[in-house]
């Protein structure tokens, strides 16, 4: 049985390859730094609301106790009416305060492989610019000593 031997690769099917793969670098580099900022963008964001939320819901813990006191005194419609009002506050922002806290876990976790790999990208892509520069460099003409 003759053996089948692999063909040479031609040097247009070479040059192809690096081409598309240098295309295909430049996009994953486009992408993910429009992703890590839309992503930083919506960290920030999420942060001042739960920083916000966070701190309407302590607010809302106090004047829950104030409240749950002045029902304790005097046990009146409107002392217990301003207390039920309150507990509705302080749980609708409760919940509120949870969505967000798991959205910016969520984003979170996202955020962090994508500068990963904006940082890889990066790094290859100056890699390769700095190995190109070489690489095209016009060669100096020797000089003849005599």
């Amino acid at each position: 049985m003759a053996k089948r031997t692999k063909s040479v690769a031609k040097s247009s099917a070479v040059t192809k390859r690096l081409e598309t793969s240098m295309d295909n670098l430049d996009a994953a580099y486009a992408d993910s730094e429009k992703a890590v900022t839309v992503r930083s963008r919506d960290a920030k964001k999420l942060t001042n609301a739960v920083k916000r939320l966070s701190k309407k819901k302590t607010t809302l813990s106090k004047r829950k106790r104030t409240a749950a006191a002045r029902v304790k005194k005097s046990p009146g419609a409107d002392t217990r009416g301003a207390l039920r009002t309150v507990v509705k506050d302080l749980t609708s922002t409760t919940k509120e305060l949870t969505k967000m806290k798991s959205a910016k876990e969520a984003n979170a976790a996202e955020l962090a492989p994508l500068k990963a790999a904006l940082r890889r990208a990066s790094s290859y892509s100056k890699a390769i610019a700095k190995i190109d520069r070489v690489l095209n460099k016009p060669k100096k003409k020797r000089r003849k000593r005599a």
